[in-house]
């Protein structure tokens, strides 16, 4: 019997989200922001709005604090596959999907709080989401 309930268990997780440590969220990021100065010529951190990156199913920062009003630009710096990025529970529609190398701004008029965001072909299967805190 609990050899049947540790196969049905590994059946079920087999099709779940990653686990991913903050060390693992760390070396993803800490590469994002290499691949992002290689494509783009200068570091993620000197661009003039907030930078969120897009690799390894992981959004770079995966949490961001900026001013209502602010803009945020959203880029793929991943070698392969394609992402978007949706504050689906904002309302908002889901962005266009980007292939390596390309994004998109966006203007921050989500109201004071802390808003969660998705990638749309990667939020169940990889847990690729995204916490934006929006001031006032």
């Amino acid at each position: 019997m609990r050899m049947l309930a540790a196969i049905i268990v590994l059946l079920i997780s087999a099709g779940s989200a990653r686990a991913v440590t903050p060390e693992e969220v760390a070396a993803i990021c800490e590469e994002a922001a290499r691949r992002y100065e290689e494509q783009f010529g200068s570091a993620q951190a000197a661009a003039p709005q907030a930078v969120v990156a897009m690799y390894k199913h992981t959004f770079c920062p995966r949490k961001l604090t900026v001013k209502q009003g602010a803009v945020v630009k959203f880029v793929n710096v991943d070698k392969r596959t394609t992402h978007s990025f949706w504050f689906r529970d904002a309302g908002k529609p889901e962005s266009e999907r980007f292939l390596p190398g390309e994004g998109a701004s966006m203007t921050i008029d989500l109201p004071p709080g802390e808003h969660t965001y998705l990638c749309g072909p990667h939020w169940e299967r990889e847990d690729m989401t995204g916490t934006l805190t929006v001031t006032p």
